[in-house]
């Protein structure tokens, strides 16, 4: 019989047994489980719920079934439903009716929020963990390119010099603030449900505060039905988590561009390039692709969960059983994305010869021909179209603004001199931008010292 079954006269149908249990997917909870089980257990006993033997037996009891499960002794039953009722029908099964009292002032409601928090604290400080390690990569790679010369793009259009280090730390800026947002989030996720109950606490003297610190928390929750149906903290989680996907997937997108035979500025390491199965020339992509692939199913969990809770009524509703494979998926998918972006990255091979050489066209340096007019009295808009006529007549003419001549420039604004040539040089023009925030030498190196001075704050 289930251990609710007392109400019932007859079992489920078989088809309702398979279609209403989640062990398939919840027992990845069982550490949290048993983890909150043996807190809620001790705080049981010292409050003479139930008595410090009885404790002391549960916790011996919960302890061998976790090393029993981590070994693969223990098998999980379909008809226990979820990891919760597994591993309390494994703990009567071994200590009898002492068993029968862990679930005194709890319920699988105020349990499954707790396992998922416990659960939730520590993904979040291993995805945080691995994102330190990108930013790390990402300021090592800043420092080596800081005067690595490169085209930047607007609407995939060659618009101004830059250097490969500015483009990189435009990542690094992004991925803290994913850090940032994972930082908050903890604040509202570091809060324990248990002792919710159902939905209207307990009859039951417990000592909440005593658990909350035993198993890590900053505070209990203040209202017992929204500790049961509060899945905020994970739809915040799954919004960052989609964040950094949409960072990972726009860097992935452009290491594809990058390697490609049209830019070459990048080569891709053989460990994560693949083959074509019928073109042999074929080194392709395959990981960034991968994870630009991947930031659709994050999106899809996100999105997921956020249709589950919309309109549920308080308190708790079995709906929110399907939060967890939302979650689990964002996770793993995350994790694994970042393990292979890190490497993948770090082992790019740079043909700096290359960028250095596409900077010098689609008239980049235009904009530093306008600035040198207006640096010499004429206003910028007026500047402006006097450059553009400039660029005009190079396309007409098919040579570059470093191809005309002294009196071709003059023929446009007698303001130009023979320093203009100088002017406009791409290294020249990357290092006259020196103002906090933009891509000279200089200011790239301030920029890695104080990212990593506020990556070790984080």
């Amino acid at each position: 019989m289930k251990l609710w079954g007392g109400r019932f006269a007859k079992n489920n149908d078989t088809l309702m047994e398979d279609f209403h249990s989640s062990i398939t997917f919840d027992k990845r909870l069982y550490r949290e489980d048993i983890e909150g089980s043996l807190a809620h257990s001790k705080m049981l006993a010292k409050q003479g719920i139930i008595s410090k033997e009885e404790g002391a037996v549960i916790a011996v009891a919960l302890k061998e079934i976790l090393s029993e499960i981590e070994s693969g002794a223990a098998q999980f039953d379909i008809a226990a439903e979820d990891i919760h009722m597994n591993v309390e029908t494994m703990l009567i099964a071994k200590i009898g009716d002492t068993g029968k009292k862990l679930h005194t002032a709890r319920s699988r409601n105020d349990q499954v929020a707790l396992d998922t928090r416990l659960y939730l604290k520590k993904e979040t400080e291993n995805i945080i963990a691995l994102l330190k390690e990108l930013e790390e990569t990402l300021l090592s790679l800043a420092e080596t390119h800081k005067e690595t010369v490169m085209p930047g793009y607007t609407h995939l259009q060659k618009a101004q010099p830059v250097t490969f280090a500015h483009h990189l730390l435009a990542y690094f800026e992004m991925f803290l603030r994913d850090l940032g947002r994972l930082q908050d989030s903890k604040k509202r996720l570091n809060i324990m449900p248990l002792g919710s109950g159902a939905l209207a606490g307990t009859v039951f003297p417990l000592n909440r505060e005593s658990v909350a610190c035993d198993l890590g928390f900053d505070a209990v929750t203040a209202n017992s039905m929204d500790g049961v149906s509060d899945r905020d903290f994970i739809i915040e989680f799954l919004s960052a988590a989609a964040m950094i996907m949409m960072h990972l997937s726009r860097f992935s997108e452009e290491v594809i561009l990058w390697s490609s035979g049209e830019f070459a500025f990048v080569s891709l390491d053989d460990a994560y390039s693949t083959g074509s199965s019928i073109m042999p020339q074929k080194k392709n992509p395959d990981a960034a692709e991968l994870i630009r692939g991947k930031t659709g199913r994050v999106y899809g969990d996100l999105v997921a969960l956020l249709t589950v809770m919309k309109g549920l009524p308080l308190a708790y509703n079995k709906d929110m059983q399907e939060d967890k494979e939302a979650l689990f998926d964002a996770v793993d998918t995350v994790k694994g994305c970042l393990m292979v972006f890190k490497p993948m990255l770090s082992t790019l091979t740079i043909n700096k010869e290359t960028m250095r050489l596409d900077a010098e066209g689609g008239f980049i340096n235009a904009t530093d021909a306008a600035d040198y007019l207006a640096e010499h009295g004429v206003p910028f808009r007026e500047a402006h179209g006097i450059v553009g006529s400039l660029v005009l007549h190079c396309e007409k003419e098919q040579k570059t603004l470093n191809d005309l001549t002294i009196d071709e420039w003059q023929r446009f604004s007698p303001v130009f001199k023979e320093d203009i040539y100088d002017f406009i040089k791409i290294e020249n023009s990357v290092s006259r931008r020196d103002i906090t925030g933009a891509p000279s030498p200089r200011q790239t190196e301030l920029a890695v010292k104080r990212g990593k001075e506020r990556l070790f704050s984080l």
